[in-house]
């Protein structure tokens, strides 16, 4: 099966890089069951932050094994001071000291995983399953910061088709789903320029863009339309040499066919396998609605453009949810 397939590829390449994965979410049962699936799996070395007896007691009851997962009691960690010191240095212009970072360190177990990651303590972060998408961000944007020369954090689901895959492909990649909620023209832009970097990385995929709206070359006219029209000049300045469409419809940017009616002459609508929607409101609802009644499988959402992986699950998320985004982020640490 196709689903396996996908999987398959990403559990054996994880295998073979042997990253180091903290799970800031000890307390949360889904993600002890799957530090110690990750273990049996061999995708990861996986590092939770939690109670040490508490998680052994729910380990026990659960009947699983928490051998050769490396538990980390914050309060009582070793490396609190260091990496108090570090995060008042990073944060000196904000006002930030080392008392309040020292508290920070010692109580929020994403700012101190995501420290982890900075000071070579870990190599990727995979949060969420108990924290809004805003707490994981931020961890990750105060320590981490972005990669060198990008502007734009975004975020990209890989949505795994599991039926007509003869019509759409095996795998598309949505964004942005969970990030900015209204992205301006060099946002999108950059949205699809670091979703080339993704599908490459993580899928092994050469990325062909489309920028999405309610509009195919010129069919309607409404200022959020410009936005995308925008976004494509923008992509066309810099001299991008990924195969991208700026202004197209969704059924445009996937149906050969629907493509011949719309834009005859887009090397790309059509064949489209980076879907880049204008705003969250559409990412967000066309992924869940594909993953819900299309039977897709959503994976992500991956976060682009920091300087280190740091990725964040939905709170809805399963134990093999869990699982899979570790692998994939063990992935991209090894890129």
């Amino acid at each position: 099966m196709i689903v396996l397939s996908f999987l398959v590829k990403i559990r054996e390449k994880a295998r073979t890089v042997g990253k180091r994965v903290v799970l800031p979410e000890g307390t949360d049962e889904r993600v002890i069951t799957a530090a110690a699936k990750i273990v049996e799996l061999g995708v990861a070395k996986p590092i939770v932050l939690g109670h040490k007896e508490d998680m052994e007691r729910v380990a026990n009851d659960l009947g699983i094994s928490l051998k050769g997962v490396e538990i980390i009691e914050i309060a009582k960690s070793d490396r609190v001071d260091a990496y108090a010191t570090k995060f008042a240095e990073l944060r000196a212009k904000k006002g930030m000291t080392y008392e309040k970072a020292r508290e920070i360190m010692t109580k929020d177990p994403n700012f101190y995983g995501a420290m982890m990651v900075k000071m070579g303590d870990a190599d990727a972060m995979v949060s969420g399953s108990d924290s809004p998408t805003a707490d994981v961000l931020r961890a990750g944007l105060q320590v981490i910061g972005t990669k060198k020369g990008i502007k734009t954090v975004s975020s990209m689901f890989v949505m795994e088709l599991t039926e007509r895959q003869d019509t759409y492909g095996e795998v598309l990649l949505f964004g942005d789903c969970s990030v900015i909620p209204v992205p301006t023209s060099e946002q999108l832009a950059d949205i699809a320029e670091a979703s080339v970097v993704t599908a490459k990385s993580v899928v092994g995929m050469e990325g062909k863009v489309a920028l999405l709206t309610f509009s195919t070359k010129g069919s309607a006219s409404h200022p959020d339309i410009d936005v995308v029209i925008e976004a494509g000049k923008i992509l066309e300045e810099r001299g991008v040499k990924f195969p991208f469409t700026a202004e197209v419809q969704a059924d445009a940017a996937i149906v050969k066919s629907v493509a011949m009616k719309k834009c005859p002459d887009s090397k790309v609508a059509g064949t489209a396998n980076i879907l880049v929607f204008p705003n969250l409101a559409a990412g967000n609802i066309g992924y869940k609605l594909v993953q819900r009644l299309a039977g897709a499988n959503a994976y992500g959402p991956l976060i682009q453009g920091l300087a280190s992986p740091i990725n964040d699950l939905s709170r809805g998320c399963s134990v093999d949810d869990i699982v899979n985004l570790v692998a994939i982020t063990a992935v991209q640490a090894a890129e």
